[in-house]
């Protein structure tokens, strides 16, 4: 390619390449997603056993932080969702929201720049486990029969729906449930990095670009606003965090209340 179009043959586009890793140890399987994902169940078991350590009943600023971070994901994601009966599924909320939000937030951090959850295949793992708790739910709370009964059947609905019902309730409830909540992180974890590397390596491509001072004033402005999408990203990742937690405890909701 020709220096007159700007783009000579060694820039490299981000695209689906740059979410391909090697895997280690001969396993193709075990790349970097996997070992993070690995080094993320360590942080979050190790932060939490670290702050609930050693309570007292006048707390410091450990202890506030941690009432505080617990007391967050109790009230707002679990208790004003789920209800009475609560308690039984807070660890696995707590443990949940704990996982993605570090998960998504390696996309920011220099160490790993990358965010898990980016990868697809561990959002369905996460959706399939938080589709495996609301099933576990509605049977535990009515039993197998009573649960997929309702689940398949609303009460009241006449006879003559029932073959336009049962299927689209399915679909609904076990099929399309999972399968949208692991999109909806998937899709903003893979956007959001893939966005960041277009400015990064397009502005560090434009800022040592020889011949035109406007690129590389152009490639400062990139790096300056990539830095910028660093910050929104973690908020990104925080609410992402937020939300599938919130529709896992609303699934376990709809899952064990008596209309359902």
């Amino acid at each position: 390619m020709s220096h007159g179009l700007f783009v000579p043959l060694e820039y490299h586009t981000p695209g689906l390449d740059d979410f391909r890793y090697p895997g280690t140890f001969g396993v193709s399987w075990m790349d970097k997603p996997f070992w993070q994902a690995i080094i993320a169940t360590v942080i979050v078991i190790g932060l939490w056993l670290w702050l609930s350590h050693s309570m007292k009943v006048v707390p410091g600023k450990r202890q506030v932080f941690a009432e505080y971070c617990y007391n967050f994901i109790r009230n707002s994601l679990v208790r004003d969702i789920i209800g009475t009966g609560y308690r039984r599924w807070l660890p696995y909320l707590v443990a949940l929201f704990s996982f993605i939000l570090v998960n998504n937030w390696f996309g920011e951090l220099f160490i790993f720049m990358f965010p898990t959850f980016s990868h697809v295949g561990y959002v369905y793992g996460m959706a399939l486990v938080s589709w495996v708790v609301y099933i576990a739910a509605g049977i535990q709370a009515k039993g197998p029969l009573k649960f997929f009964k309702n689940s398949i059947l609303p009460p009241d609905v006449p006879v003559a729906l029932w073959i336009l019902i049962i299927p689209l309730e399915i679909l609904s409830n076990f099929i399309t449930r999972p399968v949208t909540l692991a999109l909806r992180l998937f899709v903003n974890m893979f956007a959001g990095h893939l966005i960041i590397l277009i400015f990064l390596v397009g502005g560090g491509y434009l800022l040592t670009y020889a011949g035109n001072p406007l690129y590389n004033v152009t490639g400062v402005v990139s790096i300056i606003f990539s830095v910028a999408l660093f910050g929104l990203e973690l908020f990104v990742g925080f609410l992402q965090a937020y939300v599938f937690t919130v529709l896992s405890a609303q699934y376990v909701s709809t899952s064990i209340s008596a209309e359902h």
